[in-house]
């Protein structure tokens, strides 16, 4: 960022949550209703800032925590699964509430988008010009690593190797390789979670390009090939975080506009995300804002179901803990749009399985790539971290905590029974919150899943005339079902 803006130097975290807490409360806070929802809701996001830095806190040597830092690291862990938890009462209670009245910010529209604009670019000028983090780039990386033969995984130190090799056996030599990479295959998969292997290396492609454009030449050497692979991961991460930002919050615009009719809501909305500190911290994670732009897009085409279907589809294939959500929508479009969002969710995933099955023709290495795909792996076989990292808490405690959480959604199959937009996107934001309470890796910092629905239902006006039979064309429904609905809702 200096090398835009003369003397320029990056917000600390810490400052930036105290600052954006302000800015907050100046711009949204409605001090002639102090006891108003609105306020509430205002109060539950700006709690989850100091879990989220208390979390991320390391004052140690190398970046290596210390005994203090693990205490600080484990409060910000249940601080925000005491948040997470407010706010999943909150979104549940959302159905039953009918007055909504239109509470506007404090700033006129034109100075929040000045604000937002002014927000985003910043955030990702920041993005461009970070330094490279490791864990940023670990999805890159670790798809790329995913990809490799077996024997071209380079494990331990290369010196000691070839020491060692001159004592083996040619079987002997084969066998350990074979055994380092399928550890290396179970690490990656325990540490990243489920996840699509082709995802991130789709996305190399212009990537590549531009990281070609920038060097003069054909790298040579092994030094330059790595500086030059090491250009292509930083590429990777940056352009496509940067575009799920950018489709994360033009779908929180596009919806205020279209279902809401009212931009100046969604463009309040997509400027509170700017601002949130997670926003400000987790800018950059891939693995954050991607899944959070599908099923944001998804809402946006709500009234196409076969295009939301193929974007939670998509969702699926990626992360897969969207396949909790399929309960709830599935009820939503019962009455209308069933097949159509099905055929879209089927198609998603099966050309993503036939994508892994025609890169690899093998059958084990195929079924290797599906399990990471749909994380095969039983719960209390899953090494955990963060919240339930075994230096925090007993990660069996984690077993009746997913019971209650697929009961939850299953729930969501019968209640409501009249669902509307307005319950589809609070239930949908409670789905993806609920999962940071078990979900292994990251011990509930996935906030980017859940935090511009929840800001979509906390800024939404009464939507109880969004029914699927009501803004959906008929078709792709047999007719005994739609005449069967029809009678019961009249």
């Amino acid at each position: 960022m200096p090398e835009l803006l003369l003397e320029y130097h990056p917000i600390y975290p810490a400052t930036w949550a105290y600052v954006s807490s302000l800015l907050m409360i100046g711009l949204f806070f409605k001090f002639s209703r102090l006891w108003s929802l609105r306020n509430l809701d205002l109060l539950l996001l700006i709690s989850f800032a100091p879990g989220l830095l208390m979390s991320q806190y390391v004052s140690g040597p190398n970046g290596t925590p210390t005994i203090d830092d693990l205490s600080v690291q484990h409060l910000g862990y249940l601080w925000l699964f005491a948040a997470g938890g407010m706010l999943l009462v909150r979104l549940l209670w959302d159905p039953t509430m009918v007055r909504r009245p239109l509470l506007e910010p404090n700033l006129s529209v034109g100075g929040m988008t000045f604000l937002g604009v002014s927000l985003f670019l910043f955030l990702m000028a920041n993005v461009l010009t970070s330094k490279e983090d490791p864990v940023a780039l670990a999805a890159a990386r670790g798809a790329e690593q995913f990809f490799l033969e077996p024997g071209d995984l380079e494990l331990g130190n290369a010196n000691d190797r070839e020491i060692e090799e001159d004592r083996e056996t040619e079987e002997e030599r084969e066998a350990k390789k074979d055994r380092e990479a399928e550890k290396e295959r179970e690490d990656r998969l325990a540490r990243y979670g489920p996840g699509y292997p082709i995802l991130f290396q789709l996305q190399r492609i212009p990537a590549q390009t531009i990281a070609a454009m920038m060097r003069n030449g054909t790298p040579e050497g092994e030094q330059e090939k790595a500086q030059a692979r090491r250009s292509v991961d930083q590429t990777t991460v940056r352009l496509t975080a940067i575009f799920s930002q950018l489709a994360i919050v033009l779908g929180i615009v596009m919806i205020g506009y279209r279902h809401f009719d009212n931009y100046k809501t969604g463009i309040a909305a997509a400027t509170l995300y700017l601002m949130l500190p997670y926003t400000a911290r987790m800018t950059g994670f891939v693995d954050h804002v991607l899944p959070a732009a599908l099923l944001t897009w998804a809402l946006v085409f709500y009234r196409r179901p076969l295009v939301a279907g193929t974007l939670i589809g998509l969702s699926i294939g990626a992360i897969y803990y969207p396949i909790f959500l399929l309960p709830l929508w599935i009820s939503f479009y019962w009455r209308r749009g069933l097949f159509r969002f099905l055929s879209g969710v089927l198609v998603a995933v099966g050309v993503l399985v036939i994508a892994l099955a025609l890169e690899w023709s093998d059958w084990p290495d195929f079924v290797d790539k599906l399990r990471w795909m749909f994380g095969w792996r039983l719960p209390w076989n899953v090494p955990t971290e963060g919240f339930w990292s075994k230096r925090f808490t007993t990660p069996e405690y984690r077993i009746p905590v997913l019971a209650a959480f697929i009961a939850m959604c299953g729930s969501f199959a019968l209640w409501p029974a009249q669902k509307n937009l307005g319950t589809l996107l609070c239930c949908t934001a409670a789905v993806m919150l609920g999962s940071q309470f078990w979900h292994a890796h990251g011990g509930g910092l996935y906030m980017a899943w859940f935090l511009p629905i929840a800001l979509l239902t906390i800024f939404r006006p009464n939507l109880e005339d969004r029914i699927a039979l009501a803004v959906l064309p008929a078709g792709w429904t047999p007719d005994w079902i739609a005449k069967r609905s029809i009678a019961r809702a009249a």
